[in-house]
């Protein structure tokens, strides 16, 4: 792995080395000892949802295992058919972060970073609970294109484009809990370490994807994150343990949080 800088078209390595950002071979900008995410932040996403936000955040976690990269091919198993994409924030830790207040907090992160939170819904039943299949099978955790310090988050649009058509639409300005409230959250009884994330949360209008769909998130100040969805080589395995399902948590969940079709989900257009 070599770091470099961005200047302009052309990304520049320590030693002076030049390469064009458009020939580069991208890795996730951070090597993380954790990722951790916030379920539910931005407005919109909560009245998508017809629900109550909680008077704190909640939280799961990414195995480090789900990490890509810019231009990295997110995987969508044969035979799973709601994968989600969730334009996100990635906030970087810079240094031990252990038992801060979040006035401090914005002293131990060394950057943000673009991130696509995607989310194998066909899992949801299942793992609803710990979201570790639903969010952390592999390819499922994009950041990138690079680490970019010195950034405001504050009022700062947040957009997903699906095959170029803009999906999410969103700002920080709409986040319940702000960047330097989630890392004190964390770090009240979990060290963090320099290179671990955390996800800030997405707006509404998170949806499924399908092979060949490109998905890119575009961040203000911080770039635009971009990834192809494949089909996986193989199925999940169907001899043991929980299998992909389509009911309505599901389905409620992969469209858009449509609750009040809970158990009377009208039938299916033709060709829909």
């Amino acid at each position: 792995m070599v770091e470099t800088e961005r200047q302009g078209e052309e990304l520049v390595a320590r030693d002076g080395r030049r390469i064009a950002v458009a020939d580069a071979i991208h890795l996730p900008p951070v090597v993380p000892t954790k990722v951790i995410a916030v379920h539910l932040n931005h407005v919109s996403r909560v009245k998508e949802f017809q629900i109550k936000l909680s008077a704190t955040p909640t939280y799961f976690q990414k195995p480090t295992s789900a990490l890509n990269s810019h231009r990295g091919d997110v995987v969508r198993p044969r035979n799973c058919k709601w994968l989600n994409y969730e334009g996100e924030v990635g906030i970087v830790i810079g240094r031990r972060c252990r038992n801060v207040s979040q006035a401090e907090a914005g002293d131990y992160i060394a950057g943000y970073t673009v991130a696509n939170d995607f989310g194998l819904h066909d899992f949801r039943d299942t793992d609803a609970g710990s979201m570790l299949r639903v969010k952390g099978s592999d390819t499922l955790c994009p950041l990138g294109p690079g680490l970019v310090t010195g950034w405001d988050f504050r009022n700062k649009y947040l957009r997903t484009y699906v095959n170029g058509q803009i999906k999410q639409d969103g700002n920080t300005a709409e986040m319940t809990w702000d960047m330097h409230y989630l890392v004190a959250d964390i770090a009240r009884n979990i060290t963090l370490e320099p290179g671990d994330v955390l996800l800030s949360g997405t707006p509404a209008n998170s949806r499924p994807v399908k092979p060949g769909d490109l998905v890119e998130v575009e961040v203000e100040g911080l770039g635009r994150l971009s990834n192809r969805i494949v089909e996986g080589p193989l199925p999940i395995r169907t001899e043991l343990g929980a299998q992909p399902s389509e009911s309505e948590e599901v389905l409620s969940t992969a469209l858009g949080g449509e609750w009040e079709f809970r158990g009377i989900r009208p039938p299916k257009k033709p060709g829909a």
